[in-house]
């Protein structure tokens, strides 16, 4: 679990990485701004915060350009964007999972990324209208206690929990973006009514908890046999002190189910930004040969997604768990929160 910052629309609540640059000004033309203020760009960032400090220090280092990180959660960035709109003071927007980027992209916010950023990722983890890329990844899984649920009781399909048998067997948050994410594919892959009828039987048999590590915890704990969270909740707690996970075990569902949805983290340029080639160089940077180290050597435990930069050793490689084909540009938050709340689970 991390803290987030709240933000209100138009107030800059900057956490660290922020030196300002004095005598640069927002005036005048793309070019006159580029030269000047562009030696600072604001990122508001839905990401992992020691992550995203990670890869500003790293691009801060290299390019001389510092940067500005603004911390919330995916849904409140991008709703702040859009009641914004090209008055925001945001040049780049990060975050966890991919609807909150659909949002932003749907009111007609990003500007295309560029060529060669899009050529460091692969077409699989970014979506098809080039407005975004990818940055991260992250898989979903089934974690369950070890002692609670042998191998062979495990469900095979995300689809069998919505069954009676599962009825106050497994856990969930499905007020966060993560679970939101899940549920965005699962409404991509199999249409409105068979989400609508998993929501139902979801809603009579789970238990709800808030944040993918109180799931974790409480299965850890006994409390309930299983939930559905993203894996490196569990890889993160092991290089720690495991204490939250060593009685936990990770399920993946793999044969293309939607339990395999693989959920791309997303970086987009504003297209109000004033410094729009320093903006298009950090997303560089992120999904490069560099930034994409911080993550297979970095803490996060999250996929890197970059070409030629492989996964953390330590996890299940991408291509081994036949994760569903979905395009993220189609993934769609507002459907679910109306979809969800309709099912009583928000």
């Amino acid at each position: 679990m991390r803290m987030r910052i709240g933000l209100m629309s138009g107030v800059a609540l900057a956490t660290a990485a922020v030196l300002t640059v004095a005598g640069c000004s927002d005036s005048g033309s793309d070019n006159a701004t580029d030269s000047g203020a562009a030696n600072q760009i604001t990122v508001y960032n839905a990401q992992h915060e020691s992550l995203t400090q990670e890869w500003a220090d790293a691009f801060t280092a290299e390019t001389g350009i510092e940067v500005e990180l603004r911390n919330g959660s995916d849904t409140e960035l991008g709703n702040q964007l859009v009641a914004e709109g090209d008055q925001s003071p945001a040049d780049v927007f990060l975050t966890e999972n991919s609807p909150a980027m659909t949002l932003v992209e749907n009111a007609g916010l990003f500007t295309d990324v560029n060529q060669d950023v899009l050529d460091q990722v692969p077409s699989q983890y970014r979506p098809s209208s080039g407005k975004w890329t990818g940055i991260a990844a992250r898989s979903t899984v089934f974690a369950y206690n070890k002692d609670q649920l042998p191998q062979d009781q495990l469900p095979k399909s995300l689809l069998d929990l919505q069954d009676p048998a599962w009825k106050d067997r497994w856990a969930a948050s499905p007020s966060g973006a993560d679970f939101q994410a899940i549920v965005s594919a699962l409404l991509e892959l199999k249409g409105e009514d068979a989400t609508r009828q998993w929501l139902a039987g979801m809603k009579d048999n789970v238990r709800t908890y808030k944040g993918n590590g109180a799931v974790m915890k409480a299965v850890n704990a006994g409390e309930i046999p299983g939930g559905v969270i993203y894996h490196y909740y569990w890889f993160g707690d092991q290089a720690k002190t495991g204490e939250n996970s060593n009685n936990v075990a990770l399920h993946y569902f793999k044969n293309e189910d939607p339990g395999a949805f693989v959920s791309v983290s997303g970086g987009g340029v504003l297209k109000s930004s004033t410094k729009q080639d320093a903006a298009q160089q950090f997303l560089k940077f992120v999904t490069g040969q560099k930034g994409q180290d911080v993550l297979q050597t970095g803490t996060s435990f999250e996929y890197t997604v970059g070409n030629g930069v492989p996964a953390n050793p330590k996890l299940v490689p991408l291509a081994e768990l036949q994760a569903p084909q979905v395009d993220p540009a189609k993934l769609n938050s507002p459907q679910v929160t109306e979809l969800m709340t309709e099912a009583g689970l928000l």
